[in-house]
């Protein structure tokens, strides 16, 4: 097409744009031209106006397999700086210049001087510049254009393999699929229907017929196919080599997206389908998929030559297979109460042969998981029922395995899993959630919560709490402790009274009634045992053994012992003594001159008040209480004598020392007496005070308003005489 001087500049810049963005890569580089702007050669100086040159072209095309007598035109180059007068000189390089193309340098006509064919080589690339013929000097800058070799249909279809030999069972259904087979044509698939094939059979009519129109593969895959395996492959043709022969495969159609995929193998460039859903013939029994393949590496210099991919159609034919039954369910979970009796139904498990034929099934339990067989299956219906009492606090969940087999295919066998959970019933009674160690303390007040008790109840939740907690009402009321219910599970224990003591009772029983929240509810009894403890004023525990009574007086352990020890001594020489008395007989006189007495001198105290068998306690008090003689008490008088009196007047007119002499008088005179005499020692405390007794001996039998609180403010060394005075006073108030 001849384009004049005069033409218009916008084609040539949107033209220029084209060949700038599609060839940026080419061997020389192009300038980009924009509107009211050009770049100048040589350093000239960027000026903003309209440009005075510019390449116009068309899109070159050449025949293939012209066999003309004369060269075959292929277009023109020009420039708009071309004034017609020769001036300007037209130059081609590239693929094919000066041999297959020729160009005249003057009015820039191209040609094609040999037969061109298409299957060899579809285009080629050339580079074209106008330049000054006076001064050589480039008036436009080089640029890059294409020749395509347009096609025609000079190619017959190709089958890619063959003789094919293949077998067909008897008896097939009409419509099997035999065989597929696949023809290539060499010519361009995108131009025109010179790469088109169509299918017939010249010889086999009526038995075989072939779809004229599907270029499509077929694929044969049984419903047994397991998940995630591959069921077959596909492989496109590309005659390029190395990376540019690489492609990839996907789905882009069909019925069967979701059930199959497809991966590439960058080894053998093969489309690897694989299975994402069980297959079901009875269900679905084909499936037809379109599958493209496409170049992964594209040269977009060559995108007008594209497409670089080809898709074709793949029918899948699932085959059917003789299938163990299938369950109904993927998995069952039933539910049985405990205690129930043997033989209760559980529940039914339901399978169905999915084939065709739909034979009969029959069920059993698999005991090869080493179950001890709690529960049996009905072989025809699938009822599994109980063969033992079942306790759900000891097994709560049974898992069992069903297993289903056709009648007529007994080898065919599918499992499913049974899981059974025992429901529960109010069979156990609540108990303390464990052994308790509670502990009173001696200065406790009433109303004081000493301990907080829980329960537990091996039944479920719905049979176990809410607790309650109680006392045990046969009783009668404790008037120690008492027993509040928190509702929440657990309860107090509150003392009822002030102070307890460990010298009077060390440890108390508490027995507490609990029962659940089931239907009926269960109770038990439980008793509990609180100690008496000696605490610190913040309540911590100080000792709770009753030997820690004496220590804190200020004897230890190890004095006690010793104390213990020089007791048992003294008894031992005491029988000791006695024995030796006792075996050793003398005569009361042995002559005049060996009359003797024995001086016995005791170095104790005496025993207090009660101590009297040795001598009268009225004579350590003011000789005018000495009414009336005392008889010795050393030994027994065989002869009662007659009392003497004494008048008042003249007992309290004696002294002490002239009453002693009158008592060892009357000692010496006495006839009643042995010979010999045991020492008798009186003395005397003086005359009886006016404020009265100051001895403490009596103390603890007379009422005192005095207040000993005080003591526990003196410091550790009083504590424990503040806490004596205390209990005594507690008891008196009681």
């Amino acid at each position: 097409m001849k384009i004049t001087s005069t033409s218009c500049i916008c084609p040539v810049l949107v033209c220029l744009c084209f060949v700038q963005r599609c060839y940026g890569t080419a061997h020389h580089s192009s300038i980009k031209v924009t509107r009211n702007q050009t770049k100048h050669i040589e350093g000239e100086t960027e000026v903003h106006h309209r440009p005075k040159r510019g390449w116009v072209w068309n899109q070159f095309f050449v025949l293939e397999e012209h066999m003309g007598p004369d060269p075959q035109y292929v277009g023109k180059l020009h420039s708009n700086s071309d004034k017609g007068d020769g001036s300007v000189k037209y130059i081609l390089t590239g693929e094919g210049a000066g041999t297959i193309f020729i160009i005249d340098d003057t009015t820039g006509d191209i040609h094609s001087t040999k037969s061109l064919d298409r299957e060899q080589k579809t285009h080629y690339v050339l580079h074209a510049q106008a330049i000054d013929r006076r001064t050589n000097k480039p008036l436009e800058p080089e640029s890059e254009f294409i020749i395509k070799v347009q096609d025609i249909n000079d190619n017959a279809p190709k089958f890619t393999d063959g003789p094919y030999i293949v077998t067909v069972p008897e008896m097939s259904d009409m419509g099997t699929s035999v065989l597929q087979v696949t023809a290539t044509d060499a010519d361009d698939p995108t131009y025109g229907n010179s790469a088109r094939v169509v299918y017939s059979i010249l010889q086999g009519q009526p038995y075989f017929s072939v779809d004229p129109k599907t270029e499509h593969y077929q694929l044969y895959v049984p419903e047994s196919a397991q998940v995630g395996s591959a069921v077959g492959k596909i492989k496109a043709n590309d005659a390029d080599t190395g990376s540019n022969a690489d492609m990839t495969y996907s789905i882009i159609n069909g019925d069967g997206i979701g059930i199959f995929s497809i991966s590439t193998d960058k080894e053998t460039r093969e489309g690897i389908l694989s299975l994402k859903k069980p297959l079901n013939y009875e269900k679905k029994k084909s499936y037809t998929l379109t599958i493209e393949g496409a170049n992964t590496h594209l040269d977009f210099r060559f995108s007008h030559l594209g497409p670089f991919k080809d898709a074709t159609m793949l029918k899948i034919i699932v085959g059917d297979v003789d299938e163990p039954p299938l369950f109904s369910m993927p998995s069952y979970v039933m539910e049985v109460y405990e205690n129930a009796k043997i033989g209760t139904v559980v529940g039914t498990v339901l399978a169905q042969d999915p084939d065709s034929a739909n034979s009969l099934v029959r069920y059993f339990i698999d005991h090869s998981g080493g179950d001890d067989r709690v529960f049996n299956i009905d072989a025809n219906s699938g009822t599994i029922r109980t063969t033992k009492v079942l306790d759900r606090e000891e097994t709560p969940w049974y898992n069992i395995t069903v297993a289903a087999s056709e009648t007529d295919n007994p080898g065919l066998l599918s499992h499913v899993t049974v899981g059974i959970r025992v429901l529960d019933v109010n069979d156990n009674p609540p108990e303390l959630a464990r052994e308790y160690d509670i502990v009173v303390c001696e200065n406790s007040k009433p109303g004081q919560v000493i301990h907080t008790i829980s329960a537990t109840d091996k039944d479920d939740f719905a049979n176990g709490p809410r607790f309650n907690f109680f006392l045990d009402e046969r009783l009668s009321i404790n008037p120690n402790f008492t027993l509040k219910d928190n509702e929440d599970n657990t309860a107090s224990i509150l003392t009822r009274r002030r102070r307890f003591s460990r010298t009077i009772q060390d440890v108390y029983y508490l027995p507490i009634m609990i029962s659940d929240g089931g239907i009926p509810s269960l109770s038990s009894s439980s008793t509990l045992t609180v100690r008496v403890c000696a605490c610190e004023r913040d309540g911590r525990v100080r000792t709770c053994h009753a030997e820690a009574f004496l220590s804190s007086a200020g004897l230890s352990t190890g004095a006690l012992i010793a104390i213990l020890l020089c007791v048992v001594i003294l008894l031992a020489i005491v029988v000791l003594f006695i024995t030796l008395r006792r075996s050793k007989k003398e005569p009361l006189i042995i002559s005049e001159e060996d009359v003797r007495e024995n001086v016995v001198t005791y170095d104790d105290e005496g025993g207090g008040e009660e101590d009297t068998e040795a001598f009268d306690i009225t004579a350590l008090r003011n000789p005018s209480a000495a009414e009336e003689l005392k008889y010795r008490r050393d030994i027994r008088p065989e002869v009662k004598l007659t009392p003497r009196h004494q008048t008042l007047s003249t007992l309290e007119s004696i002294d002490v020392q002239e009453f002693i002499k009158q008592k060892l008088a009357e000692a010496d005179l006495d006839p009643s007496v042995p010979p010999y005499d045991s020492l008798q020692t009186y003395a005397y405390e003086g005359q009886r005070s006016e404020a009265g007794s100051i001895s403490s001996l009596d103390s603890a039998t007379t009422q005192s308003d005095q207040d000993y609180h005080y003591l526990g403010d003196w410091g550790p060394e009083f504590k424990k005489l503040a806490e004596l005075y205390g209990e005594i006073e507690s008891e008196r108030t009681t």
